[in-house]
């Protein structure tokens, strides 16, 4: 399992996955996003964005739409994916990130620390009040100085033998889930062999 930088060719995989996870699709860029992989069978597990926003008070760094597919969840992916972007941040010499989440336990494992609307720049501030009308209603700000950022070893462990988990979920349907007794029922094309 490793993250990387996400290629033009899968944009259309992460729109499909950001819309259905309810993520924030707001301008778009498939190059801001890192796609989490399993090297053995090269499938997509989870990723997420960082997005510059470039303001008359300077540039932030927002970490945005981190998502993980359910069959690979509660396996490290998400961190490993958030522990990317915030490389990112700092190649690119920003010493905060900022999130706008309702996630706050998750990102708090990290040195994610609450930040009220008046602690975070305007543009953020804005960006909040319409995560919250249109995505996620109990979002709040959060922020990291980058240098503090702390993978949980139990995290990286569980990245380290991640793998795709067969339950989606829902229970495989049986006879008796329709009323069929399957030792007495018979069927039109049985054939009594």
């Amino acid at each position: 399992m490793y993250v990387r930088d996400a290629k033009n060719r899968e944009e259309v995989w992460l729109l499909d996955h950001i819309e259905e996870m309810g993520l924030d699709e707001t301008a778009f860029r498939s190059r801001d996003y890192v796609v989490a992989i399993d090297e053995a069978s090269g499938e997509k597990a989870g990723f997420g964005r960082i997005r510059i926003h470039k303001t008359d008070e300077g540039e932030f760094c927002e970490l945005t739409s981190i998502g993980v597919l359910d069959s690979w969840r509660r396996q490290g992916v998400g961190a490993h994916v958030v522990e990317r972007l915030v490389e990112h941040a700092r190649d690119q010499s920003f010493e905060t990130v900022y999130s706008l989440t309702s996630a706050t336990d998750y990102l708090a494992q990290f040195g994610f620390e609450g930040a009220d609307a008046a602690d975070l720049p305007e543009r953020l501030v804005e960006r909040l009040e319409t995560k919250r009308e249109n995505l996620d209603p109990d979002a709040v700000g959060m922020r990291l100085a980058v240098a503090e950022f702390e993978m949980p070893d139990r995290l990286r462990e569980r990245f380290k033998g991640a793998q795709p988990t067969d339950d989606d979920g829902e229970p495989e349907e049986s006879a008796e889930d329709f009323g069929i007794d399957p030792d007495s029922a018979t069927y039109k094309y049985d054939t009594g062999g």
